[in-house]
Formats: C-alpha cells, sequence, structure tokens
C-alpha cells in the first residue's frame, strides 16, 4: 500500500459494501488488490436456502458483463455451466413478422451466456474469500446509518443480536431495490408497479436447446425462453396477477400444454417442467446515484423488468465503474467530486437502458389494434435491416457513456 493510501487509524475500513448478492460480491472482487480496506456486510449467507439472490433463477450475461467475469477471475468457474446464446428469435403471438439476430452475422461467437445465479455466486464467494483485505460480516444486518460529510457510522447487528459500530468512508448501497442504505442517505426513489408478475421455471424439450434464444410477446405477456447448459430452457413469463395465479396452481401437463400454445413449437415440444415460482415486476429509479458519502449500484439505483435481460448487466457494469473510479481517483473513495464524477459517467448508459426496457414492456403491452400492425411491421423491418441488427447486437456493452475498464477487457487500475 502506497503512502498515499495509508489507512486513516480513525476510519475502520475505506468502502462498506451493504449487500453481498451478485451486484455487491462483484464490485467487492473487483476492488481486490486496490489499496483499500473493505468491509461487506450480507444478511444470508451464500448457500443458505434462503438466499434469493443465488438460487435457480438465471441470468443472461452479455459479452461485456463476460469479460468483467474475466477480469475477476471469476469467469473459468461460471463458463463450463453456462450456455451460449448464438441466435435470437423475437416474435409476437398471433403475427407474422419476427426479427432473427445470429452472432456469427454480428462478427461474435455468441451475444451472451446463460448461467444459473446459484452458479455466478458460488464462483464469486470463491473469489471473496480469498481476498485478504475484505472483511466479510456474514450473516448480520445494518441497523442505523449514520450518514455525514465526515464519514459514515455503521450499527451492524450479527445472527446472535450482537452490535459492533464501524466507521467508513462510503457506503455502497448494493442491498436491493428497497434498499435501506438509500433511505437512510435520504435519496427518493419512484417505485412504479408494472402490475405483472414472472412467473419462471426449467423446461425440458424433446430437441435440445441449441443456443438459441425466444423472447415472444403474448397476449399473457412478455415470454423469454432461453437455453440452459443441459440443452432445455429457462423460461420468464411476465403475466397478470390472476393470470400468473392460475399458471402457477396448473400440474405440470397443464402448465407445458398451456405454454406450448402461447410460445409455439419452435423449441420442440415441451416435455417437462420444474416450477421454480414468481416474482413481482416494478420499475425502481431512484433520484440521485450518489449521496453524501453514499452510492447506489445495481437494484438500489434500478430494477428493470426482465423483458430485456438487462437489469444485472447495467448493475455490473456498474460495479465495475465504481470499482475503476475508486481504484484510480485520489486517496478518499467517498470524496464529492469523485461521486460526481461516477454518477455522470454512468447516467448515460442507466437512462438509456431504463428507457430501452419500459418502452419494450409498454409497446408490446398496448392492445390497440393499430399498435400491434405497426409492432408486426417494425418486427420484419428489423429483421431486413442489418444496420439495426448491428446496433441492437451491441446492446450489452452499454447505452452510451464511458464503457468500463473491464469491460473492454483491461485491469481496473491504470498501469
Amino acid at each position: 500500500m502506497s503512502a498515499a493510501h495509508a489507512p486513516d487509524p480513525a476510519v475502520d475500513t475505506d468502502v462498506a459494501i451493504v449487500g453481498g448478492g451478485m451486484v455487491g460480491a462483484s464490485l467487492a472482487a473487483a476492488l481486490a488488490g486496490c489499496g483499500r480496506r473493505l468491509l461487506l456486510i450480507e444478511s444470508v449467507p451464500y448457500g443458505s436456502e434462503a438466499q434469493p439472490s443465488f438460487d435457480e433463477r438465471t441470468t443472461a450475461l452479455g459479452n461485456a458483463s463476460r469479460r468483467i467475469f474475466e477480469g475477476l477471475g471469476v469467469w473459468p468457474a461460471i463458463a463450463p455451466q453456462a450456455a451460449a446464446i448464438r441466435t435470437i428469435h423475437v416474435s409476437e403471438e398471433g403475427r407474422f413478422g419476427f426479427a432473427r439476430l445470429v452472432a456469427a452475422e454480428q462478427g461474435v461467437e455468441a451475444f451472451g451466456y446463460v448461467a444459473a445465479n446459484r452458479t455466478i455466486g458460488a464462483a464469486l464467494w470463491a473469489r471473496l474469500r480469498s481476498i485478504p483485505e475484505l472483511t466479510l460480516r456474514v450473516p448480520a444486518r445494518v441497523g442505523n446509518a449514520e450518514i455525514t460529510p465526515a464519514g459514515v457510522r455503521l450499527e451492524i447487528a450479527d445472527a446472535a443480536g450482537r452490535r459492533e459500530y464501524i466507521s467508513a468512508r462510503l457506503v455502497v448501497a448494493a442491498d436491493g431495490a428497497h434498499s435501506q442504505v438509500r433511505a437512510a442517505a435520504g435519496i427518493a426513489a419512484t417505485i412504479e408497479d408494472y402490475g405483472q408478475l414472472a412467473v419462471v421455471a426449467n423446461v425440458a424439450a424433446d430437441r435440445p436447446a441449441a443456443g438459441i434464444a425466444f423472447e415472444r410477446f403474448t397476449a399473457a405477456g412478455p415470454l423469454a425462453v432461453l437455453p440452459l447448459p443441459a440443452g432445455s430452457f429457462a423460461v420468464i413469463w411476465a403475466c397478470l396477477p390472476e393470470r400468473a395465479a392460475q399458471l402457477l396452481e396448473m400440474d405440470e401437463s397443464h402448465y407445458l400444454a398451456e405454454l406450448q400454445a402461447h410460445f409455439g413449437w419452435r423449441a420442440g415440444r415441451f416435455v417437462r417442467a420444474a416450477r421454480l415460482g414468481s416474482y413481482p415486476l416494478q420499475l425502481t429509479r431512484a433520484a440521485a446515484a450518489a449521496g453524501v458519502r453514499t452510492v447506489l449500484i445495481g437494484n438500489a439505483s434500478q430494477a428493470l423488468h426482465p423483458v430485456a435481460g438487462q437489469g444485472f448487466n447495467l448493475g455490473l457494469r456498474d460495479a465495475a465503474m465504481l470499482a475503476e473510479a475508486i481504484a484510480n481517483d485520489g486517496d478518499d473513495p467517498g470524496d464529492p467530486q469523485l461521486l460526481a464524477r461516477f454518477s455522470a459517467w454512468r447516467a448515460q448508459d442507466r437512462s438509456g437502458v431504463v428507457r430501452f426496457t419500459d418502452s419494450l414492456v409498454r409497446l408490446f403491452g398496448d392492445p390497440r389494434a393499430g399498435v400491434a400492425l405497426l409492432r408486426n411491421l417494425g418486427l420484419l423491418l428489423f429483421d431486413l435491416a442489418p444496420p439495426a441488427k448491428s446496433a441492437l447486437a451491441r446492446v450489452s456493452a452499454g447505452f452510451g457513456g464511458p464503457a468500463p475498464r473491464l469491460a473492454r477487457g483491461l485491469p481496473v487500475r491504470h498501469v
């Protein structure tokens, strides 16, 4: 550690990360070796059945996210259990228009990869346990948080109720859409309920997935069918609550028949389903990306509809850019100018992804006949337009603003 980064004896840690899900854990891994004292606080241990971040749900990782994970040293543990997306097929139920993207035509091996959250979590937490400057408080919860321009003081309670007080230069909110840290920092957030639930299941068909990801817009809601490593599919169906309740109450054969009726036969005959449940869909947007000695990343800053699979990829870019700012930008990670620069760097990407995702939900949720006809025509024209396909293929790199060094295959710290 250089003299410029010598620890202040009055401060227990430089960066306190609240939330050890995929985004918070990625930030901690990205900050390894950057000369900062790190603290990660997570309420549920990795591997617990109660851990919502690392269950059997799946995440689609874009190529920028793959490069970030390569830079963190965790991709080799994820890759053998990830399925490549080499073709994307978009269609609308009851309409003849469709669009198809082929990775080889865009000069890439794959558009991205699908991996189970449990797999990603195992790789990240194995990495965290090897970082000497990282202190883990798991399971533990943050009680009171006193945030002032001079620093942050956190009350932390472990599973037995024992309390300790930690002072930090910066607190990072990676604690989800209903962020406690965001509230303590006085940063407002708007929550817009889409009036939908996502019904998720792993489904097997009579032929393998073969690297094709499907996005089908049905009368009941957007339906994503994503390839899994074993040749099966992850199904995420966004429905009205009443419709979701009906699907969840069906036995396996009736659910498969309903899925087949709305999705069609592009993936073959669906023959088995393992139901995992449902979760509500909302759009959460924080009024600011940062406050006094506080910064928001991932769902604490923006929680999106899963229609375009962009939520985690956006949050991972948040983590990568924040790590880059902290590692290269002065001695104090909570400096207001550093946080202002981080906010400016991320603003265009964040706002672009939110608009893109929200617009898709509204466009394909509009039942008016004229709008449906325009959607169908748009899909046909898109399928015939190589420039449009190339632009969409680059979505995983972000919607503008500087790309994090990790996303470009570079180390976090400037050489």
